[in-house]
């Protein structure tokens, strides 16, 4: 046997609980193997070994052998109990594996709706005409294509056009509704054929890092028929931006899988919408999606090499325009998708949308506007309405990565708490026993810490206190003992917790002080404090300014505004008004680079102190 046959020799490998086989070359990892199906396998890291969350179990089959760097990151205990890491796992024969509970990605409370929204005037993008157009004789042998463009009334002089698939429909199509039909048309252009009488319907799409939101809209009326949506399923490459950027240029197939993914998931999200509606796909006659550039240009396989290092130029922030159909999204033939136009950096269509839903663009007040996720945009209005913008390295710590016990916003996340003389008091999503816990109870947590001096303002637990016990790598507090834990399993919260979280609020706190001070303009001075994205949205807003992730602004009113940019899609869905003032945000707003500030580091350090 040469060698090219044993390289591409390849072996069965069963996933438990999910009972999922999958056929992969020898020396894939196991990573490798729960990717190509697709399976829910954590791994914030993207593969390269340092998260330590794809841990497995072998089961049964012979696979490569423990590294150094698994027994660095599992603990003895781990290693009693036979986990192995997924990511440096290869295959070696026909292997039967557990993915454990707690290396599972379950699905989080998702924000998919605004509970802000301002009132928009319909422009449609997409005009309907219906007609009953002459039937073809011997008479009138006109072309299928000019029989129709001269039964349209507005567009009879206009110089109509429409692609070859659209040209294919209309043979067909109109033969079978009789000649009598309505006629989807964007500018000068028919995309579409669909029945009399039946409405034209549009997509807005929120392309999150962490999850997808997808609004199904009757383009007549601007009105929301329905909404869905689920997590990012590239997570398992990388929780974070950069490692997903990296996993596409290390891969030669990397960007092909990243946006095949997300492409699938997009689908299946919308069939089950159309399907639970009974809607046809032809009546999608538009999609509008926002994004991060690095979700957008993975999405359409755009080059992504100098996105993911300093000074992180993309390749375009203007708006982006491409069939439907060349994606792979199933749609009226001629339709399109339609992305708005980003600002600079890492501030992407997202922000653009979460500032147009909000109206910070028209406001004469000064405003300040966060989206808080695992990269955090601040945008700030200034006087005569000006925009400036910045992008703040936050990391995926208030999404409970990097956290011991941390995790998203799902069921059985502690998502509030509060401590008293007598103990502790939670919350939990949909009231079942805590396994962990999310960012809206570690900022709660940390609030609570402060309060009774649990930790002092530079981080450090007092390890007098009967709560802070020793672990394994310090100190920690003992939150739930195991016998009160969903998973039978203590949740504590560890000093290395506490390090990520300041982390994380020093890089948002320091951005908001040099918006701020590179406009000359005071706390006193904001009257307005949006938040958007999920974690905005149930974010205890006290708390956040007790620990310092936020400043006291006391003359401002805060809004909690939800999924933002989904609303910001929507509104460019139905209205051309909303697209032209996005096109003038993206223009107008100035992005500014925080690591060019003076004294960066040094305000990032003091940033990082737990201090209103």
């Amino acid at each position: 046997m040469n060698n090219k046959n044993i390289s591409d020799k390849k072996y069965k490998v069963i996933f438990l609980p999910f009972n999922k086989i999958v056929n992969i070359n020898k020396n894939s990892t196991l990573l490798n193997a729960a990717q190509k199906i697709g399976l829910p396998l954590a791994s914030a890291c993207g593969g390269v070994g340092k998260c330590g969350q794809c841990r497995i179990k072998i089961l049964k089959g012979n696979v490569s052998s423990i590294s150094n760097t698994e027994k660095n990151i599992l603990s003895k205990k781990n290693l009693e109990e036979g986990l192995r890491l997924a990511c440096l796992t290869k295959i070696k024969s026909k292997v039967k594996v557990l993915i454990p509970d707690e290396s599972i990605i379950i699905n989080q409370k998702l924000q998919l709706t605004s509970e802000y929204k301002p009132d928009i005037n319909i422009e449609s993008i997409i005009k309907t005409f219906t007609i009953k157009v002459p039937h073809p004789s011997l008479k009138d042998s006109r072309s299928d294509l000019v029989r129709l463009t001269d039964a349209l009334p507005e567009l009879k002089k206009k110089s109509v056009i429409a692609d070859i698939e659209v040209i294919k429909q209309i043979s067909i199509k109109a033969r079978k509704y009789n000649w009598e039909l309505t006629v989807l048309v964007k500018g000068p252009e028919i995309i579409g054929i669909i029945p009399k009488g039946v409405k034209p319907v549009g997509v807005a799409i929120d392309l999150g890092t962490t999850k997808i939101a997808v609004s199904l809209i009757d383009l007549e009326n601007g009105k929301e028929i329905a909404v869905n949506g689920e997590l990012n399923p590239q997570i398992t490459y990388g929780e974070d931006i950069i490692s997903r950027l990296m996993y596409s240029i290390k891969n030669p197939e990397g960007s092909k899988i990243l946006s095949s993914v997300v492409i699938t998931l997009l689908e299946n999200l919308i069939e089950d919408l159309t399907s639970q509606i009974k809607i046809d796909r032809e009546q999608i006659a538009e999609i509008c999606l926002v994004g991060n550039p690095a979700m957008t240009h993975l999405l359409f396989n755009l080059p992504v090499n100098h996105l993911s290092v300093s000074p992180y130029v993309a390749p375009t922030h203007l708006p982006i325009e491409i069939k439907a159909r060349n994606i792979g999204l199933s749609t009226a033939p001629g339709a399109y998708v339609y992305v708005l136009p980003g600002i600079g950096g890492f501030v992407g269509a997202d922000h653009t949308a979460m500032i147009l839903a909000n109206n910070l663009d028209l406001t004469d007040q000064i405003s300040l506007g966060l989206d808080i996720g695992t990269n955090t945009e601040v945008v700030l209005t200034g006087k005569n309405r000006k925009l400036t913008t910045t992008s703040c390295a936050s990391g995926p710590a208030f999404e409970g990565v990097h956290v011991k016990h941390g995790m998203r916003a799902s069921t059985g996340a502690i998502e509030k708490i509060i401590l008293t003389e007598k103990g502790i008091k939670f919350q939990t999503i949909d009231n079942k026993p805590p396994v962990g816990i999310c960012g809206s109870g570690i900022i709660d947590l940390l609030a609570e810490f402060l309060k009774f001096n649990i930790i002092n303002f530079r981080g450090r637990f007092d390890q007098k206190n009967a709560k802070v016990i020793s672990g394994k790598q310090g100190p920690e507090f003992l939150l739930i003992p195991s016998e009160k834990s969903g998973n039978k399993k203590e949740i504590t919260f560890t000093q290395e917790d506490i390090n990520q979280i300041q982390l994380a609020k020093g890089a948002i706190r320091v951005g908001i002080e040099i918006l701020l001070e590179s406009n000359k303009i005071s706390l006193a001075s904001v009257k307005q404090v949006v938040f958007a994205g999920a974690f905005g949205s149930y974010l205890n807003i006290n708390n956040a300014i007790k620990i310092g992730l936020l400043p006291n602004f006391p003359n401002a009113d805060y809004i909690q505004s939800g999924n933002a940019s989904l609303t910001g899609a929507r509104k460019a869905l139905i209205s051309k008004q909303a697209r032209a003032r996005a096109y003038k945000i993206a223009k107008k707003a100035q992005c500014i680079e925080l690591a060019l500030f003076p004294d960066f580091n040094l305000r990032f350090a003091e940033s990082m102190y737990f201090r209103g």
